[in-house]
């Protein structure tokens, strides 16, 4: 559902971009004849960009969409510079053949200079890497190949048309003056009224000219000081997307069985349900605990780790307002209603969940080393200070080290005496409260219907509820059928502890992980402060062990390193580029001059 809405959504703001686009020509040109051979241009240079795309393995998806989309007001540029130097020749008295050929040949180097220089600009987007290269390299590659073909048919199709579509001006206008005469009057008053805004923008430029030196200066000081909003503007790796899903991952107290975390789960929905009427949800969807099968394992979510995990889909109706206020007030509603229970809000959509790699936030502050009781309290340490961090929340440490266990410690000698192993205890031990399912899998076929089934042998749980019930679990030779049997009581002591829950690594070594989440500011700025607070804490580590940032901010990090390398990169081959075409260093100096202007503009809109 949300690929479907979101091509329709692009397949849809292309078309009107389009639209608004030939709407536009029609206003500035006055012909409809030129808007006519203008607009062919655009569909043929998005086909050409798809033959292309698909060439090289793409497919039609929200990447390559969303170029051709920002293609599409591009696209008219070489066509429409074509059609008005054209016109420009005709209503100079030439004949319609060489007016074609005349004013096709004048724009043909300068217009490919400024095709090549846009497509130059998209050279940063080929040094990204990682899961970034592969999302935005099919968008600089459909619009490098659509502006391509936008150039090749400005210089070969567009004057074909001209020649048979385009008219003298005398016949244009009789011809405009029967069946399109509305039309005429209509563009002559706009071009009567836009001659208003077009004195004005006179009068302004020979001022600017007439105290050039005074202007430069402003321009410049404006320029400048535009930098200083940089920081205010915030750095994302990609804007949130709103699918209309809130994800909701919830873990009871560790160690809490799994009928009392499906008790919670129901109370927890009873309470998004206060928060979020029934009649607004299309759908919610329950997993709780860690799946039994392997197979499904390796689809779940990686924030489950035991019977105490839960996680809860919620589908909005379309239309229904959009989820980050009700993420935001579920938040503290969920929190001040279930003391103990750790709340965090995963990232529901498909693009957040690739940038993030899998994991289940955008932060992960990872402390890695062989010295895990040490690297614990220094992970409890830090885990209180990036709460304390504007705009950071679900902070929590993936792998608890409170899991309760009980340790059975095998007396050796009484388990020689009796003719067993600590392997042999191991196996039985295992067998008897987990089941024989993976250790020695067993089928019965039916010689009725020829279904196979699994067979397992388990203790009951219930049958499990003491330290002495687990005494008394029999323990023989592991694979004999006879043999004297031995009580688990008789061969070792049990005695209480805990444990940690989960055990991960990173290149082989342990790793303890601080998962965090954003709520109302930008993941740069969030990913500084925790940060200066990671730097803090790593004098307090054992030696051998280390703190790394990773996530979807370390993507980031690299990924913007990689594009203003590019940036700076495809200035200077602009640059460059128009010199070889000017013959001169200081005609494209005075063209470049206007990137701060621009700069300076997107900073004040951000």
């Amino acid at each position: 559902m949300f690929v479907k809405s979101a091509i329709t959504g692009v397949v849809r703001e292309a078309m009107i971009a389009a639209c608004l686009t030939a709407v536009m020509i029609l206003l500035f040109l006055g012909s409809w004849r030129a808007t006519l051979i203008i607009a062919v241009s655009i569909p043929l240079a998005v086909l050409t960009s798809l033959i292309a795309l698909s060439a090289l393995g793409e497919t039609i998806n929200i990447m390559t969409l969303g170029g051709l989309a920002l293609a599409v007001g591009i696209l008219v540029d070489d066509a429409t510079v074509a059609i008005e130097n054209i016109t420009h020749h005709i209503e100079n008295g030439e004949p319609l053949h060489d007016a074609i050929l005349n004013g096709s040949g004048e724009i043909a180097v300068p217009t490919f200079v400024s095709t090549l220089s846009i497509c130059t600009v998209f050279v940063p987007m080929f040094l990204l890497s990682g899961v970034a290269h592969y999302l935005f390299v099919p968008l600089a590659e459909a619009v490098v190949f659509a502006m391509c073909a936008s150039y090749f048919f400005s210089r070969t199709l567009i004057p074909t048309l001209a020649m048979y579509l385009m008219r003298a001006p005398s016949k244009d206008v009789k011809a405009a003056q029967g069946r399109f005469g509305a039309l005429v009057r209509f563009q002559a008053a706009f071009e009567h009224r836009f001659e208003k805004p077009r004195g004005r923008y006179r009068n302004v430029l020979q001022g600017a000219i007439a105290h050039r030196g005074r202007f430069i200066c402003i321009f410049l000081v404006l320029c400048f000081s535009s930098l200083a909003l940089i920081p205010f503007a915030g750095r994302d790796f990609f804007p949130a997307v709103d699918t209309g899903e809130i994800r909701l991952h919830l873990r009871a107290p560790t160690g809490t069985r799994i009928e009392q975390t499906v008790r919670i789960t129901d109370e927890v929905e009873a309470t998004i349900a206060s928060v979020i009427p029934k009649q607004d949800q299309a759908a919610v969807l329950d997993n709780i605990g860690v799946p039994v099968s392997g197979i499904n394992l390796t689809y779940d979510s990686s924030d489950p780790i035991g019977p105490e995990d839960a996680d809860i889909m919620l589908t909005l109706k379309h239309g229904i307002g959009p989820t980050s206020g009700y993420v935001a007030k579920l938040r503290n509603v969920l929190n001040a209603s279930f003391p103990g229970v750790t709340f965090s809000f995963l990232p529901a959509d498909i693009v957040s969940q690739i940038f993030n790699f899998g994991l289940p936030a955008p932060i992960d502050i990872q402390i890695v080393g062989n010295k895990l009781d040490d690297n614990r309290v220094v992970t409890d340490r830090l885990l209180a200070k990036p709460r304390s961090v504007r705009g950071l929340v679900d902070a929590r440490i993936q792998q608890p080290g409170d899991e309760p266990a009980i340790d059975v410690d095998v007396d050796r000698t009484k388990a020689i005496q009796a003719g067993l192993t600590q392997r042999d205890v191991a196996q039985n031990l295992l067998i008897a409260l987990s089941g024989s399912s993976q250790t020695t899998p067993n089928f019965w076929l039916d010689p009725k219907n020829g279904v196979s089934y699994p067979l397992m042998a388990e203790v009951p749980q219930y049958d499990i509820h003491s330290l002495q019930t687990l005494a008394n679990i029999p323990v023989t030779t592991f694979g004999l059928t006879t043999g004297a049997q031995n009580l688990l009581g008789t061969l070792g002591m049990m005695s209480r502890s805990t444990q940690q829950a989960v055990v991960s690594h990173y290149n082989v070594q342990p790793v303890l992980d601080i998962f965090a989440s954003t709520q109302g500011r930008d993941l740069g700025g969030v990913a500084t402060d925790v940060s200066k607070l990671v730097d803090e804490a790593r004098a307090q580590l054992p030696p051998g062990s280390s703190i790394v940032i990773r996530g979807q901010v370390q993507s980031m990090n690299e990924s913007f390193g990689g594009l203003e390398a590019g940036l700076v990169f495809a200035i200077a081959l602009v640059y460059l580029l128009m010199v070889v075409n000017f013959q001169s260093w200081l005609d494209p100096l005075i063209i470049v001059s206007g990137l701060p202007g621009s700069l300076a503009g997107i900073s004040w809109m951000l």
